[in-house]
């Protein structure tokens, strides 16, 4: 079923259309919330959230943006929104410290690796790039999850995150060179 169609059915009120939404965007909503936040529980609350949003808001949806694009900025929105009263309630950014295994997004969750040398392997590197992620502040963050994650293009994280092109690229600049510092201490780039 088409964007379109699907959307139709959801501004009808149609159940199944409903969970057809769900089922095609739950992971990359997930992906999304906790890219942001970087923890787990909080991320599933927050494609909760963004569904039951969506839902509700889905008649007035006008069709500037594609449902994809719709779905990422409220998820975004909803991600910066949960970071803010983190801050404000505790006066500090909230970073999980203690990652197990349940913490890791779903998709890593679904395909182990096939042996166990490997996977210490990826689980230290995903430890390593989720440190390396925690220490890039919350626009850079965002805007690099967006891209590197989830493929968006330049334009659609300038459409998601409500900012110039420009400073989507200013941001992903200074990710990329900020993460290959932080990963790769002493090698310094040659101009």
């Amino acid at each position: 079923m088409h964007d379109e169609e699907l959307i139709l059915r959801l501004q009808r009120g149609d159940e199944w259309a409903f969970q057809l939404l769900v089922r095609r965007f739950r992971k990359k909503i997930h992906s999304v919330a906790y890219g942001i936040t970087l923890d787990r529980e909080e991320s599933q609350d927050i494609v909760q959230e963004v569904f039951l949003q969506a839902y509700r808001n889905i008649v007035g949806f006008r069709g500037d943006a594609s449902l994809s694009t719709w779905l990422h900025r409220i998820t975004v929105n909803r991600c910066l929104n949960w970071k803010r009263r983190w801050a404000r309630r505790f006066k500090w950014m909230h970073v999980s410290t203690d990652r197990t295994d349940d913490d890791a997004p779903a998709a890593e969750i679904e395909s182990p690796l096939p042996n166990p040398e490997e996977r210490v392997a990826d689980a230290q590197t995903r430890q390593q790039i989720d440190n390396a992620l925690k220490m890039l502040p919350e626009q850079i963050r965002t805007v690099f999850v967006l891209r590197e994650l989830e493929g968006l293009s330049y334009e659609q994280i300038a459409d998601v995150t409500g900012i110039k092109l420009g400073t989507v690229r200013s941001r992903l600049f200074h990710a990329r060179k900020r993460l290959k510092e932080i990963l790769q201490p002493g090698v310094k780039e040659e101009l």
